[in-house]
C-alpha cells in the first residue's frame, strides 16, 4: 500500500513533539458557526478519496477526540437536538 506524499507530511506533523500537548480554545462564534463547523468535520472525517479511502490517515484516538469536539460543541450552544434532528431529515432524503 503506497502512502501519498501528503499522508507523509500529516504523519511527520503529527508525530511533532509537543502536539499531544493540551490547548485551550476560547471560541465566542454564533450557533450557526458551531452547527456550520461540526458538519464540515463531520463529512471531512467521512470523505473518501476516488481511491475508496481517507485522503488523511485519521486515527481511531483522533477520531474519537474530534467526535467529542463535535458532540461537545454542539452541546455547549444548545443545538443537540437540531443537530439530530437536521441529521434524521438529511437520512430521509
Amino acid at each position: 500500500m503506497a502512502i501519498s506524499p501528503l499522508e507523509t507530511i500529516y504523519e511527520t506533523l503529527l508525530a511533532v513533539p509537543g502536539m499531544h500537548d493540551t490547548v485551550k480554545i476560547d471560541l465566542k462564534i454564533p450557533r450557526r458557526t458551531v452547527l456550520l463547523l461540526t458538519e464540515v468535520i463531520t463529512r471531512g472525517m467521512e470523505q473518501k478519496s476516488e481511491s475508496g479511502k481517507n485522503p488523511i490517515h485519521i486515527s481511531k484516538e483522533s477520531e474519537e477526540e474530534l467526535n467529542t469536539i463535535i458532540s461537545d460543541s454542539l452541546e455547549k450552544a444548545g443545538l443537540t437536538t437540531l443537530n439530530s434532528k437536521l441529521k434524521a431529515l438529511t437520512n430521509q432524503g
